[in-house]
C-alpha cells in the first residue's frame, strides 16, 4: 500500500492537468472550493483519471463523500495495490 504522501505527489500532476492549472499543488486540506473550475463535471472526470492512472475504482457515494484531497489520498492508498 503507497503511502499517503506518495499518492499525493502523484495526485498533483493529474490535478494540473484536470483543472488546467500549474499552480495546483495536492495537499490533504485541499478542497473542490479551493480550486477554480472544480465543479461536478470537472470532479467526474478527474475522479475517472484517478481511477485509471491508480489502478483503483470508487462508487459514486464514494466519490461524492470525500470532504478533501486527504481523505481522497486516504482512500487510494488503501485501496491501491501494493506496487502503486
Amino acid at each position: 500500500m503507497p503511502e499517503i504522501d506518495s499518492v499525493l505527489s502523484r495526485l498533483t500532476p493529474l490535478m494540473q492537468e484536470c483543472f488546467d492549472n500549474d499552480d495546483v499543488v495536492a495537499t490533504p486540506a485541499l478542497t473542490a472550493i479551493d480550486v477554480p473550475g472544480w465543479d461536478s463535471l470537472t470532479h467526474v472526470r478527474f475522479m475517472l483519471t484517478i481511477e485509471r492512472s491508480f489502478g483503483v475504482k470508487f462508487s459514486a457515494a464514494e466519490m461524492s463523500a470525500f470532504e478533501n484531497v486527504g481523505q481522497l489520498a486516504a482512500a487510494i492508498a488503501a485501496k491501491s495495490p501494493v506496487s502503486a
